[in-house]
């Protein structure tokens, strides 16, 4: 039996609306044989792409490492062959075969680990994505923007490789936690002023549309750079201006964080509110982006919430 599921996150314009009627309509006049023993499902992907899901995939190539780690969280770890050269969690995943970067993949390793699903996400080029498309591979894309697009991504993971029970069950479980952070942050008054340092040469941090940014605020703070859009640089200056109390910044900034005189003057310096954050954990669109909010609880709220137990 054939059929045809979308994302719930595919908004479609009235052009695509028809072209989806005579796909449905192509599908009916070309339905499968009594005989056939895999059905085809056709699934929207976050690329806008109609899918060709031709059976459980038993053979699957991850091209983020975000993607891995939720393959990993549905219990596929034994269907998945191959990952980036950047996958590196669960640490089972270092075991499995490299099939280069993200963006620049080797496709000839893959064609030759012969997967009859390859799991694509933001950072593979659209041209990458039609060549392994064009050799007859089932490419597909999920794009996540913000922690309910995560959720609704595992989903649509669990739904395409047959894990649905397990995808709700981690989704839930990622909801009920999420949500024990928000009930004990919406409603306070006093919402300290957080600074995120991705990079300090030159100083680099996240603004508003980013993962970060969400976290800073669902976690009860206000992230002092959500005037800039995305990743941006900013001036040492404009962040003194700024004086934030909490400064959060990642592993290869921190010791600059901890003792640049720059920054003496800043609450966070002067209280000793500098902490070590976690770039997997808040940048990575998967499971763990739990793991970076309720760490970012403790680091802003520290006499609400208990630090985490690390992942």
């Amino acid at each position: 039996m054939t059929q045809i599921k979308r994302s719930c996150k595919q908004i479609l314009s009235p052009g695509t609306n028809l072209f989806v009627i005579l796909v449905t309509i192509a599908l009916i006049l070309t339905a499968c044989s009594p005989g056939e023993q895999t059905p085809t499902e056709y699934v929207f992907d976050d690329l806008g792409r109609l899918v060709a899901i031709n059976g459980t995939p038993e053979r699957i190539i991850s091209l983020a490492p975000s993607n891995t780690e939720i393959l990993f969280a549905l219990g596929l770890e034994e269907e998945v062959v191959g990952v980036t050269d950047w996958c590196d969690y669960p640490p089972e995943a270092l075991e499995k075969e490299k099939v280069g970067g993200y963006d620049t993949p080797d496709i000839e390793k893959i064609v030759a680990l012969n997967p009859d699903l390859i799991l694509v996400a933001y950072g593979t080029p659209m041209d990458v994505i039609n060549t392994m498309d064009g050799l007859g591979l089932t490419v597909f894309g999920i794009e996540s923007t913000n922690l309910d697009d995560v959720l609704t991504d595992i989903r649509t993971v669990g739904e395409v490789t047959d894990r649905e029970v397990e995808a709700q069950t981690l989704t839930s479980q990622m909801e009920g936690r999420i949500e024990a952070v928000i009930g004990q942050t919406e409603e306070l008054e006093e919402r300290p002023r957080v600074f995120y340092i991705v990079w300090h040469d030159p100083l680099w941090t996240a603004g508003s549309e980013t993962f970060i940014h969400e976290l800073i605020e669902k976690a009860g703070g206000i992230n002092i750079c959500q005037n800039v859009t995305g990743y941006a640089t900013v001036s040492i200056e404009e962040v003194v201006a700024r004086n934030p109390e909490v400064i959060v910044a990642s592993e290869w900034s921190f010791e600059w964080a901890q003792n640049v005189t720059s920054l003496n003057s800043t609450d966070a310096r002067q209280n000793g509110r500098v902490y070590q954050g976690n770039d997997d954990l808040v940048q990575r669109p998967g499971p763990r982006l739990v793991d970076g909010l309720e760490w970012f609880a403790y680091f802003i709220h520290p006499e609400i919430f208990e630090e985490p137990e690390s992942s």
